[in-house]
């Protein structure tokens, strides 16, 4: 190891807060000393929580979205419209989309979109369980509820090739969803009309 600091401990916290997501060397060090000015306990706490959350939280075997147990408390809802499934590229996605309180079915979370340039291909994500659940008969209505970029179209299209010969309405989102925007990115409100208003997608795409 190439010792930066005087701390080999403090440089390996460093290190591993640098691998996350928009998070560089020097917000590492600025955060690694911020939990070292604290009380011992706050960075215990931090520490267990991680620890905790990685090896408790899972992922349910129906949608996929983080759960704790076998079955999300979405799935297992006696509440919820089973009959619909609004289909999302991540757990983000369930978390905004249920934020907006106009969604009362289930989800299924893809885990990314088609994107050759990254090497992700329809067998990397979610999309033979999701043929299942259509086949098992309970599901009458399919929301494509994908980011309306590239990616998401092209995912949008190959999902909509596997249910095309299935009893299943395809759907997705009106186009207050602007082309080229994501969905972590647009207001709730926007979000929420784009849900109730959406159009069959057989629609949108023989419109082309």
């Amino acid at each position: 190891m190439n010792q930066e600091f005087s701390s080999i401990l403090l440089e390996t916290a460093v290190t591993e807060l640098s691998r996350l997501p928009g998070v560089g060397r020097k917000t590492a060090l600025r955060l690694a000393l911020h939990i070292l000015r604290q009380d011992e306990s706050t960075g215990v706490a931090l520490g267990e929580a991680i620890v905790n959350m990685r090896r408790g939280v899972k992922y349910c075997s129906v949608c996929h979205n983080i759960s704790e147990t076998e079955m999300c408390p979405l799935c297992s809802s006696s509440t919820r419209d089973k009959s619909t499934v609004c289909v999302v590229e991540s757990v983000k996605d369930v978390m905004i989309f249920e934020n907006t309180r106009q969604y009362n079915g289930l989800y299924h979370v893809l885990g990314g979109v088609i994107s050759p340039m990254d090497g992700i291909g329809p067998d990397q994500l979610q999309i033979a369980s999701l043929v299942d659940r259509v086949k098992a008969g309970d599901v009458e209505e399919v929301i494509l509820a994908l980011s309306a970029t590239m990616e998401g179209e092209t995912t949008n299209f190959y999902i909509y090739r596997q249910l095309g010969t299935l009893p299943v309405k395809i759907t997705q989102l009106a186009r207050g969803v602007s082309v080229g925007n994501e969905i972590e990115y647009t207001d709730e409100i926007t979000l929420g009309r784009s849900l109730i208003n959406r159009t069959l997608f057989a629609d949108s795409f023989n419109s082309r």
